[in-house]
C-alpha cells in the first residue's frame, strides 16, 4: 500500500497521532515494569540494566514535555541536559508511576498543533558548542517513538538474558508492525 505525503503546507495537523503512538510503546513499558522484581529491573548485564534504559527513556520525554511547556520563555530544550534520577532506575515502582504520569501529560498535547515551533539544543561530535535547532512538537514526538522503540528493543535483548517473555511486538517500532501487517494480507 503507498503511503501519500502532504505538502509541507498541511503539515498543521493535531500531535494526536503522534501521541497515540508514543503512550503505545510507554504502555508496554509500563506493564513489563511492573511486572519486574527490583532485583531484575536493576541487574547489570556489563554497564547496562533494563532500569537504566527505562531511566533513559523517560528522561527524555520530561526533557520535551519541559521544553514544551516552557516554550517560548526558554530558549532550548537540550536533551543530554538530563537529571538522570538513580531511583528510576532502581526502583521499578517509581518508574512504572512516572510513565503513568508522562502518558498523562502527553495525552495534554493531543490537540496542540504538530507544527508548534521548539528549539533543540545539539551538541554535535566532541565539541562543546552547542547548536540551536529549529524543531517542532511534532517531530520531537515522532524523534521519540524511534527512540523509546530503540531503547525498548535494547530492554527486549536484556529480557531475554533474564529469561522474561515480553509480547512479540515489544520494542517493534510503528512502521515495522505496519509492514509485518500488510505482509500477511
Amino acid at each position: 500500500m503507498p503511503v501519500t505525503s502532504l505538502p509541507i503546507s498541511k503539515c498543521q495537523f493535531p500531535c494526536q497521532p503522534l501521541v497515540e503512538e508514543n503512550t503505545l510503546s510507554l504502555t508496554q513499558l509500563q506493564s513489563l515494569v511492573a511486572s519486574l522484581a527490583s532485583t531484575s529491573y536493576s541487574q547489570l548485564f556489563g554497564s547496562q540494566s533494563v532500569g537504566k534504559h527505562v531511566r533513559h527513556i523517560i528522561e527524555h520525554y520530561q526533557t520535551l514535555l519541559a521544553g514544551y511547556a516552557n516554550a517560548p520563555h526558554v530558549d532550548q530544550m537540550d536533551y543530554e541536559q538530563r537529571p538522570r534520577e538513580v531511583a528510576l532506575e532502581e526502583n521499578p515502582a517509581a518508574a512504572a508511576n512516572t510513565i503513568n504520569a508522562l502518558q498523562s501529560a502527553l495525552h495534554a498535547l493531543n490537540d496542540k498543533p504538530a507544527d508548534t515551533p521548539l528549539v533543540l539544543n545539539y551538541l554535535v561530535g566532541h565539541e562543546d558548542h552547542a547548536y540551536p535547532l529549529a524543531s517542532s512538537l511534532g517531530r520531537e514526538l515522532a524523534f521519540l517513538t524511534s527512540h523509546t522503540v530503540h531503547h525498548m528493543a535494547l530492554i527486549r535483548l536484556l529480557c531475554d538474558t533474564l529469561s522474561v517473555t515480553v509480547p512479540k511486538d515489544f520494542g517493534v517500532h510503528p512502521s515495522t508492525l505496519r509492514h509485518w501487517r500488510q505482509s500477511t494480507h
